[in-house]
């Protein structure tokens, strides 16, 4: 479960009204890695402008969509690109 705080923002909003790009990369990078069922050790994240996109590799099938699902619950659904690889 990631928690998120209720603001009247969009993520867009917020990254214009000066939402940091780098406090949005590391709250999904420490949720991503929070989660205990998710080996998030390969997956980078990073911005391009208002979207997030995950790198990386995965382990088993399903955890590119679960950390695709952690991204979205904090940045919003439609804010994430999920450029994961199965290894």
């Amino acid at each position: 479960m990631v928690l998120r705080f209720q603001n009247a923002f969009s993520h867009e909003e917020a990254c214009m009204r000066g939402h940091n790009e780098a406090a949005t990369r590391a709250s999904v990078e420490s949720a991503l890695h929070a989660a205990g069922d998710l080996d998030a050790g390969e997956i980078m994240v990073s911005m391009l402008d208002s979207l997030v996109i995950l790198e990386g590799f995965v382990r088993q099938n399903g955890d590119s969509e679960r950390a695709l699902a952690i991204a979205e619950d904090i940045v919003g659904k439609g804010h994430v690109h999920c450029r994961m690889l199965l290894r």
